[in-house]
């Protein structure tokens, strides 16, 4: 659309309105979301109480620094350690920036006992600044930009006998994403969570889990190490927190705030109050009764829908796999046709990886919508090439 923006997307129509699930372009067709903004719109499009709340305080305080106390900034913090564990939150405005904080706090941390090292997992995806880029793993995202930090390493994801061979004295933190996003939508087991969590105890390190993509009710719990009854020493979030607005959370459990001190960190505008209220907003929806329990119905909706296609064209999808309403399809070749068929019917989807249909809807997408999502899916399918 515009010559003066930097060619780093790949882009080809224009959106300029949304309603619930639906968006439409500046030549008026009308899409169904599959992508929610990259799991970013929990509450799909026009939410009226998240709108209101951001006009009510935009006319009463738009920005202040973090020099100063705001009362949606303090409020929303406290919400969020009530939601989680005995914690203390920095405020960002980006999933990145969550993670930056994160590895930052962490080298902090264990300064004193001389822990430099940060581990993340094989297809990892943690974001694309230069800290946390050196823990994203695909080659194609890293290479380019090297060197980047030091003491940085991959762990076979999985396999804890490896972990626990290379987590030791000197290791800082471990990063995990609960279920891997750009990674082809790979859920970590329980039972590997919960292994993790020992090993980082055993030889003190901190486990820092990354839920900016998985958090806020999207697999059917508030949060998605809650499946494995776990508890992390640093959680990030973001992404659904903002709904769109910028906005990311790190949450430092409280046994280690001691070791952090006036000016180890900060943002200018993290925290933002006009954020700040649109995140108030957004979890008085998704802590309302029953919200995050109809996610799990919707997504076992999804799941079965994606089973039963999958079985009639085995020939064509690999696997199925996901939680609540983040789900994938690998597809035995690469899933761009796929993605290409789907927004001919008027479906946004995108992929994770190459082979992987990543499916992200927004939290509030209806019954009959995954129905027509489904029905497109499975012409799409059978429209492909052998």
């Amino acid at each position: 659309m515009s010559q003066a923006l930097l060619p780093l997307y790949d882009r080809d129509i224009t959106l300029v309105r949304g309603k619930g699930s639906t968006l439409w372009t500046s030549d008026d067709r009308r899409f169904l979301d599959f992508c929610a903004g990259i799991a970013v719109n929990g509450l799909g499009y026009g939410d009226r109480s998240v709108v209101k709340a951001i006009r009510e305080q935009a006319g009463k305080l738009m920005h202040i620094s973090n020099l100063y106390h705001s009362e949606p900034t303090s409020r929303l913090a406290q919400r969020l350690v009530s939601m989680t564990f005995p914690s203390r939150v920095f405020f960002g405005n980006s999933g990145s920036e969550a993670n930056e904080a994160a590895i930052k706090f962490a080298r902090r941390v264990g300064n004193e006992q001389g822990r430099t090292e940060l581990f993340a997992f094989d297809r990892s995806f943690h974001g694309r600044t230069m800290g946390v880029l050196s823990l994203t793993w695909t080659p194609k995202y890293r290479e380019p930009f090297a060197p980047l930090l030091p003491d940085t390493g991959f762990l076979p994801w999985g396999d804890l006998a490896a972990i626990a061979e290379r987590v030791g004295p000197k290791t800082a933190a471990v990063l995990v994403e609960p279920v891997q996003g750009e990674g082809g939508l790979r859920p970590a087991a329980n039972e590997f969570l919960q292994g993790l969590r020992r090993i980082c105890t055993e030889r003190g390190a901190l486990l820092i889990v990354d839920e900016i993509q998985c958090g806020f009710g999207r697999t059917g719990r508030m949060f998605a190490y809650q499946h494995a009854d776990i508890t992390p020493d640093i959680l990030t979030v973001a992404k659904p927190l903002g709904g769109g607005l910028p906005m990311g959370a790190t949450l430092l459990a409280e046994q280690f705030v001691p070791k952090i001190h006036v000016g180890d960190h900060g943002s200018t505008f993290g925290g933002n109050p006009v954020c700040a209220a649109a995140s108030n907003a957004i979890l008085d929806r998704l802590t309302a009764p029953g919200f995050v329990e109809s996610i799990a119905k919707k997504g076992e909706q999804l799941r079965r829908g994606l089973k039963k296609v999958a079985r009639k064209h085995k020939d064509k999808i690999v696997d199925v796999r996901g939680v609540g309403l983040m789900q994938g399809v690998e597809f035995k070749n690469d899933a761009s046709l796929v993605v290409k068929g789907l927004r001919e019917k008027g479906i946004l989807t995108i992929k994770a990886g190459e082979k992987v249909l990543r499916l992200l809807p927004p939290l509030v997408i209806k019954p009959a919508e995954i129905r027509e999502f489904l029905a497109a899916l499975d012409a799409v399918v059978g429209e492909l090439p052998a």
